[in-house]
């Protein structure tokens, strides 16, 4: 790509982010809304219009809860909680257990809803902050900056760079990082249409089999919108995409009465050598598709970059202000970024690589390894306690467990307002949730910590109580920003000490 002419001063701000989709535009806003300067740079036009992802799992759902987002978004979505099985004219299977078994959640399902509904929901909150129809053509990393130039000839200087840009990452190869993987011989075709059949109407994810073989599915999507996928053999038209969902849906009727987006996919599956630059010591980080490729199957890309904005988020917000954080600890909380969102993104690509290739078999046998894979699909099963993180320190009691996603659990408060904990919490500080225990007025900590406490039901509570509590449940539990259980202290004095190792006073 050639050089660009430098027409401005620099713009200076504290975090540039290159790429304008939902894993960029989502840590643009966590971090905006923490007072950090962003500047947000993506080639696209506008926000998307059409197409991409089309589904927001449960731990997505609860990332938006957090962020004060999923209230906008579920008036707007079609919820989802039933996988089915059709073939021979008639359903095979219908199940559900993998969402209505979840336990300590609110939302047990997907919500269907379109990517371009989300980035532009997300884009509107940013605003001039997203410079739409830009192109970056250099970045160079020196010890207290980074600097990136567009082909719009404008300078961006930066504390950090987060890497957003997709699976042909600029960014990426800018810090030499290698994109290895493999690459099953597999294209798909997928239609966003409007349809006119005599097919059961149901809200479920339903996989077609014929021939023995899976290879067409229906989402149901917002908007009475359909998404088809479809694996064809030889030449991928929506002709013959079209084609197979008709055989597919037989002895049942189908006409595509509006074409929204089609468009298709070769399937990679592909993951950073490192998602922070300098080998974990730099200042430009990956996340989304820059970082980890992989199929479709399953819906775990934009839920996964979602999740690696939250995770990363509040890293560079205490790294940008870190006078009260352990100079040991401010390295571990930053590097470990890497350490757990690389092996959560090997894991997805794994799940995912087993549903595709199970897609030439029996339907059943794909609706079983999801049943396996639960885990990953919902995201509540992601967990950094056998990641080797530094900042998750082996401890449990009754539901809580270090490395483990925080629960979201029913709550009511002093003027009997019923309330879920996940929908009290802000995101950015460390929270310690005391459950149980005797109440404290504060950790000491205030500037990186806030507190909230539950108490069973019945007792003098000031904040809120809580019908659920056991006594093993009766803990200090310190939580991360990113809503995953860093340790859990048996009283406030353990709770202090583990603080400390983190934070001065």
């Amino acid at each position: 790509m050639p050089s660009a002419v430098i027409t401005s001063v620099p713009q200076v701000v504290d975090v540039a982010i290159v790429g304008g989709g939902p894993t960029g535009l989502t840590t643009a806003l966590l971090l905006h809304r923490l007072g950090v300067q962003v500047s947000v740079i993506d080639g696209k036009p506008a926000s998307l219009d059409l197409g991409r992802a089309d589904a927001l799992n449960a731990r997505t759902q609860q990332y938006l809860e957090v962020a004060d987002l999923l209230d906008e978004l579920l008036p707007q979505g079609l919820k989802c909680n039933t996988s089915s099985t059709f073939g021979d004219g008639e359903f095979k299977s219908r199940q559900n257990q993998w969402w209505v078994s979840l336990q300590h959640a609110l939302h047990k399902n997907f919500l269907m809803i379109g990517q371009p509904v989300i980035e532009k929901m997300l884009s509107d909150r940013l605003s001039d902050l997203v410079h739409y129809g830009e192109q970056v053509v250099s970045l160079e990393e020196g010890d207290d900056s980074v600097e990136i130039v567009t082909d719009a000839g404008r300078v961006v200087r930066s504390k950090y760079v987060l890497g957003a840009d997709g699976a042909r990452s600029f960014v990426r190869k800018a810090i030499g990082a290698t994109f290895t993987g493999t690459k099953p011989e597999m294209l798909w075709a997928v239609l966003d249409t409007f349809i006119e059949t005599d097919f059961p109407e149901c809200p479920e994810i339903i996989t077609f089999q014929l021939d023995g073989q899976s290879r067409v599915s229906w989402i149901p999507r917002e908007r009475g919108l359909c998404r088809f996928y479809v694996l064809l053999d030889g030449e991928v038209t929506c002709e013959r995409a079209q084609e197979s969902i008709k055989e597919h849906l037989a002895p049942h009727k189908i006409e595509f009465t509006k074409i929204e987006w089609y468009s298709t996919f070769d399937v990679k599956e592909r993951i950073a050598s490192t998602f922070i630059s300098k080998d974990g010591s730099g200042r430009v980080f990956l996340g989304g598709d820059a970082a980890h490729v992989h199929s479709v199957n399953g819906g775990q890309g934009l839920n996964t970059g979602i999740a690696d904005a939250f995770s990363l988020s509040w890293r560079l917000a205490m790294a940008l202000d870190s006078s009260g954080i352990q100079e040991k600890a401010l390295g571990d909380i930053v590097r470990s970024y890497d350490t757990e969102r690389r092996s959560t993104a090997q894991g997805v690509i794994d799940v995912a690589a087993a549903l595709v290739r199970d897609t030439v078999k029996e339907a059943k046998t794909y609706v079983a390894t999801i049943q396996r894979n639960a885990g990953y699909i919902t995201g509540m099963g992601v967990a950094y306690d056998q990641s080797g993180s530094p900042i998750v320190k082996a401890s449990e009691a009754g539901i809580w467990k270090a490395g483990f996603r925080c629960p979201d659990v029913p709550m009511v408060s002093d003027d009997k307002k019923e309330t879920w904990l996940y929908k009290e919490v802000q995101y950015g500080k460390y929270l310690v949730l005391n459950v149980g225990l005797p109440a404290v007025e504060a950790t000491g900590f205030d500037k990186y910590v806030t507190t909230i406490d539950v108490q069973k039901s019945g007792s003098d509570a000031t904040q809120f109580t809580g019908d659920w509590i056991q006594e093993a449940d009766c803990a200090m539990v310190v939580v991360r920003p990113d809503m995953y259980i860093g340790y859990v202290a048996k009283d406030a004095e353990d709770c202090k000490a583990y603080l400390s190792t983190l934070f001065t006073e």
